[in-house]
């Protein structure tokens, strides 16, 4: 489950830290105190008592991957627009996971929306991940019964009212009553699988603008839909409609998800980069 991975991780990470402190200043000596034709010696000199060992396959691994997911975080530039890093980790463990069992299209696109910050906050991202840029960075409501300003409850269950966490595949569109609406298929069993039969969509309000939030301290709230302003609406189901990958965070600890193999991801990322070169 997520938080047995989470914990094998890092404390992967805190081992290959403390490997490539002891490691790396000793091959960084060897190379400049060593010609290229000179043979390799059998035995190191003694240090001061201490046993050099080599990262793991494992750790190596890790370290790689960790390093993989700091720089795109760096280049798309979210951390200043409010994106933990925490949540951008989770959220691309899941689309590579998704990828690896062909859930996705063509689109190399990543939804985000974290809905452990405050509605009055510009709390969704879509993030083009071959491009890495933020092609939308913008205001998303909540469920009703989910909270006022900061949403804390989440349900799968029909005529809650609420958000549901996880991870989603889009779908098609539709025109409903809210107009131009995009379907969603949650993926996490128990957390947002019946998202289509709620009828948890995306769709635009008049209740998720600036304006309404300086009337009423909060944006308005959904049925359980991330609903979009309504002058941004259009263009980001043109954008994300069509098997894209969107991941809803929020407060609740008892979140769990297959998708959030570290494992799965890993590798993944890891095969797109040999296949890179």
């Amino acid at each position: 489950m997520e938080n047995q991975s989470v914990v094998r991780r890092q404390r992967l990470k805190r081992r290959a830290r403390r490997m490539a402190r002891r490691v790396l200043p000793f091959v960084a000596s060897l190379f400049l105190a060593t010609p290229l034709a000179a043979p390799m010696r059998t035995k190191a000199a003694p240090t001061m008592g201490a046993e050099l060992r080599l990262p793991t396959a494992a750790v190596t691994k890790t370290v790689l991957f960790d390093q993989r997911l700091h720089d795109l975080y760096r280049d798309l530039q979210v951390e200043a627009q409010g994106l933990r890093f925490e949540v951008f980790e989770k959220a691309m463990t899941g689309y590579l996971n998704l990828e690896k069992s062909g859930k996705l299209g063509e689109k190399q696109l990543l939804t985000v929306v974290d809905f452990g910050l405050p509605s009055t906050e510009k709390r969704l991202w879509v993030l083009d991940l071959e491009a890495k840029q933020v092609k939308f960075h913008t205001l998303v409501a909540h469920g009703h019964n989910s909270g006022e300003n900061m949403a804390t409850n989440f349900s799968n269950e029909n005529e809650s009212n609420m958000s549901s966490l996880g991870f989603y595949v889009t779908e098609g569109e539709y025109i409903g009553k809210h107009g131009r609406s995009l379907k969603l298929q949650g993926l996490d069993e128990g957390y947002n699988t019946n998202a289509l039969l709620r009828s948890v969509v995306m769709h635009g309000a008049e209740y998720v603008s600036e304006d309404f939030i300086r009337q009423n301290g909060r944006l308005g709230r959904s049925l359980g839909c991330p609903a979009l302003p309504m002058d941004q609406k259009d263009a980001i189901i043109e954008a994300v409609g069509g098997q894209t990958c969107l991941f809803l965070n929020g407060p609740d600890e008892s979140y769990s998800s297959k998708y959030l193999n570290q494992d799965v991801a890993m590798s993944t990322l890891l095969d797109r980069d040999n296949q890179m070169i």
